[in-house]
């Protein structure tokens, strides 16, 4: 595909993407291709990677709402999930892979029920994703041995990893995190759990282990490079350093945070750190929706609340957005950069929103929203 009259870094070029990577970032007008992409002088800019969220959770939008997170699971979420079948999973998956395409997202990292539901839904949709195989302790043994066997005979794709997702400290015990670990790492998949995300769960924890989450999962040996974890709102200092020194991934999901009053994610402490942190929307009936560009805005924004406007600038969360989740989960992807996969948005300039433009990146964090996105290419075709 030859993306002709596109805006990269503030001048305008074609675009050519070959085998679903980008091949030439200063290709000819005339420049050989099966399928030519007109951008009209819109910008590219890297597609979203959504690093936590239950995508099927759409039918739950508006379910439940201004209930803190343990009133929320124990007397909306978990009883309306109780009856849900697959049929109703294929339909809250296939709305929230529509929303986010049209949102610029291409990958997300998924833990829920009935992957066989969702999975041809992202195949056929032509994204990204990481599907979780969800672990929790209230699960019969004979649904636990099958979520193995899957885990052990899937052959990941190069769109469609599985991952294995005890869902929390809360909801699994010792020895399943401790099994659930080991059967991610014998079989070369990521972790993925909630972590840390609401005062009560670290109280919780301590109460019941002598132990804050993170030094618990720690000294289990549940924590390593190969883990994505969600929320960790309420981790101190030496938390933080023991996240780094493991090599862990961290999911930061601010609206979530902010709507389930969980907290302010510690920006100073994980930034000081050196952790890798990306960003999730989480589910919608905690958000409730699935744009990350929204996202990206109130991390900035919440990161400066205490009194740093300089902490979290555009650029920086630009790149929890994109380059840290494609990274995280092994893509190449990121940066509109040759040889790189082609994930990527093009964003119109046209709009009241995206004028004046002295910064790009600025306007796209600060200003923008999902109606500016002209086009959504994964994988070097386009989505939207």
């Amino acid at each position: 595909m030859l993306i002709k009259n596109v805006v990269l870094d503030d001048r305008r070029c074609n675009i050519l993407v070959r085998d679903g990577r980008f091949a030439c970032l200063d290709a000819a007008d005339g420049a050989e291709a099966e399928e030519v992409l007109d951008a009209g002088g819109a910008a590219i800019l890297p597609a979203f990677y959504n690093t936590h969220t239950h995508a099927a959770m759409t039918l739950l939008r508006g379910y439940g709402d201004d209930n803190p997170l343990h009133v929320w699971l124990e007397e909306y979420v978990w009883p309306f999930e109780a009856k849900l079948g697959a049929a109703d999973i294929h339909r809250g998956s296939e709305l929230a892979l529509k929303e986010m395409i049209a949102t610029g997202t291409v990958f997300f990292n998924d833990m829920y029920f009935f992957i066989d539901e969702t999975i041809p839904l992202v195949d056929s949709y032509g994204m990204r994703a990481a599907i979780g195989v969800t672990v929790m302790e209230n699960h019969p043994q004979v649904l636990r041995d099958e979520k193995a066997r899957r885990v052990r005979e899937w052959r990941d794709t190069d769109r469609i990893l599985l991952t294995v997702a005890p869902h929390a400290v809360y909801t699994v015990g010792r020895e399943t995190l401790i099994s659930s670990a080991r059967l991610a790492r014998e079989n070369g998949r990521k972790i993925h759990i909630h972590l840390s995300e609401t005062e009560k769960e670290v109280q919780d924890c301590i109460a019941q282990t002598g132990m804050t989450p993170v030094r618990y999962l720690d000294s289990i040996g549940f924590l390593g490079p190969d883990v994505i974890a969600a929320h960790c709102v309420h981790v101190d200092k030496e938390e933080w350093d023991i996240l780094a020194e493991r090599g862990v991934t961290v999911s930061h999901c601010p609206c979530s945070n902010m709507k389930l009053g969980s907290g302010r994610f510690p920006y100073e402490l994980a930034i000081a750190s050196g952790v890798r942190v990306t960003l999730g929307t989480d589910g919608c009936s905690s958000n409730n929706n699935l744009d990350m560009r929204e996202e990206m805005k109130m991390a900035a924004l919440l990161a400066k609340v205490t009194g740093d406007a300089a902490l979290l600038n555009a650029h920086q969360v630009l790149q929890w957005a994109t380059r840290n989740g494609a990274e995280a989960f092994g893509y190449d992807a990121g940066v509109i950069s040759e040889g790189k996969l082609a994930d990527a948005i093009l964003v119109s300039m046209d709009g009241p929103k995206m004028q004046p433009c002295y910064s790009l990146i600025s306007n796209w964090v600060y200003s923008a929203d999902s109606s500016c996105i002209k086009h959504v290419i994964c994988n070097g075709k386009v989505l939207l």
